[in-house]
């Protein structure tokens, strides 16, 4: 039946906020304001592709590493107040019952997928998972997209992405995986429409109502 490569935060995890308010408390840490509104809307690419995306070549080179070691900090002050998605372990329930691998694809650092698994009861559940360190690149490159596919043995015509942000319709799309997305990150229909998702859906419970309409079915 194919795989279903599952994006994490945004998507099963509700932490895109939580994110944006790190990186925002990082930035300010080496004297940058940076709206937050700009920050979320890189959220679910990478970090060590968004200091670049939002400050430039130049003070990723001098400041990259404190910022990136800033957001963990004031991200993992807040990181027990993240909760699942709802619908998200239902989701991931269904997708096997259909007879789906069910493979999870995320840019968060390891300790926070290591998290995320206990969060969602997924060490059981998934058949495999990717974070930042298994990577040189993160999303929107398509390398944790092909990593996670490597480990299941799948290839990419065999595979769906499930995502909630720009930056993951883009990763699958160059790993040559299509995209479902839902909207729990806070970007719009329009964005992820745009981005490559095939359809979009309003939450993840959604979506698993809706399977049937979907190359998940």
């Amino acid at each position: 039946m194919g795989a279903a490569v599952l994006d994490i935060d945004g998507t099963l995890v509700d932490t895109n906020y939580q994110h944006a308010l790190a990186w925002y408390r990082a930035f300010r840490s080496c004297d940058v304001v940076v709206p937050i509104w700009r920050i979320h809307r890189h959220i679910g690419m990478g970090g060590d592709q968004l200091v670049a995306a939002l400050t430039g070549e130049e003070f990723e080179r001098r400041h990259g590493e404190r910022v990136r070691a800033a957001e963990k900090d004031a991200y993992m002050a807040m990181i027990d107040e993240v909760a699942p998605t709802d619908g998200a372990s239902e989701l991931i329930d269904e997708l096997h019952r259909r007879g789906h691998e069910v493979l999870l694809a995320s840019s968060a650092k390891p300790e926070e997928v290591e998290h995320y698994l206990d969060l969602l009861d997924a060490r059981e559940r998934a058949d495999a998972w990717t974070s930042a360190g298994d990577v040189q690149a993160t999303k929107p490159e398509p390398d944790l997209v092909r990593v996670a596919l490597e480990r299941a043995g799948v290839e990419p015509q065999d595979a769906v992405m499930v995502g909630d942000s720009p930056w993951d319709a883009r990763a699958a799309k160059a790993a040559g995986v299509p995209t479902v997305a839902v909207m729990t990150g806070g970007f719009s229909r329009e964005e992820l429409l745009v981005a490559g998702a095939l359809a979009v859906f309003e939450s993840v419970a959604e979506l698993r109502r809706a399977l049937d309409e979907t190359p998940l079915r």
